[in-house]
């Protein structure tokens, strides 16, 4: 529980997404998601869909979205959007992704609401991307949670956000400055908790869209650390973000598989 709740804390809206094994969670199916989920932590299994990501001791829970605006979060709406908004339509389905388990749950219940604060200035645009959006200025976010069942306990968070376009391309280019800024790390805060963020480092990854920017960090809180590895990808006036997360606690390096981006870019490219 303590892990689960450190994790929660530290990255709400990737551990809000992520999907493991077992059957007990809603496919993504077009549907907009339920108001509440759950997630696991590193060394806990997340439990939906059969990605195989059982945790050391084979213990499982559910998993989920988080998000804001209409859909999957806390935008002050209750009502999810129609199948057939733009968003919906850009966001993964199941079957879309051979060998993963795409969720659309709600959020996780231990992942605190709202935008972390860091105690850096230079470094608010790495704390907000972890939050319940990419950042305030995000007008909808739809969000879904990816299990591999390719690679033992790589969970991602796959989502996307309509923006005026001039207010995603500052995101992308404070997210560069951000990187570069903050490689010593930060402290982040959310609903009175906190949690560190470590060697923030710049990451090659390639992929399409109108620009993008990658990097990798280590969140730790309450003695439990994760390795996280985040993808920016501006289309347009569409920001995808995704982030990728071992949820069995090993130490490898978790990557953002790339088939996993290039089919969220061509979706969001269709969906216009």
């Amino acid at each position: 529980m303590k892990a689960r709740t450190a994790t929660a804390v530290l990255i709400p809206a990737l551990l809000s997404a992520t999907v493991g094994c077992g059957s007990t969670n809603t496919p993504a199916s077009g549907k907009g998601p339920d108001p509440k989920g759950s997630a696991s932590a590193p060394g806990q299994s997340a439990s939906a869909g059969s990605a195989g990501a059982s945790g050391p001791e084979g213990s499982s829970g559910s998993a989920g979205t988080g998000g804001s605006g209409d859909t999957g979060g806390t935008g002050g709406t209750t009502g999810p959007k129609p199948a057939s908004s733009r968003l919906e339509r850009s966001a993964l389905q199941q079957g879309d992704l051979t060998g993963y388990q795409i969720s659309a749950n709600g959020k996780n219940p231990n992942a605190p609401d709202g935008q972390p604060q860091a105690d850096r200035k230079a470094c608010q645009p790495l704390a907000d991307i972890m939050g319940d959006k990419p950042d305030p200025a995000a007008r909808e976010t739809v969000n879904r949670g990816i299990g591999s069942q390719k690679q033992l306990g790589l969970a991602v968070s796959a989502s996307v956000s309509s923006y005026a376009e001039s207010d995603a391309k500052t995101l992308i280019a404070r997210l560069k400055d951000s990187v570069a800024a903050c490689a010593g790390g930060f402290t982040a805060t959310v609903e009175k908790q906190s949690g560190t963020y470590r060697d923030v480092k710049a990451a090659d990854y390639k992929t399409g869209g109108d620009e993008s920017v990658s990097w990798t960090t280590t969140a730790a809180a309450e003695g439990v650390t994760a390795q996280v590895h985040l993808v920016v990808v501006r289309q347009g006036d569409t920001v995808v973000r995704l982030m990728a997360l071992n949820v069995t606690g090993g130490r490898q390096t978790p990557q953002v598989p790339h088939e996993v981006a290039d089919k969220q870019l061509q979706k969001v490219r269709a969906a216009r």
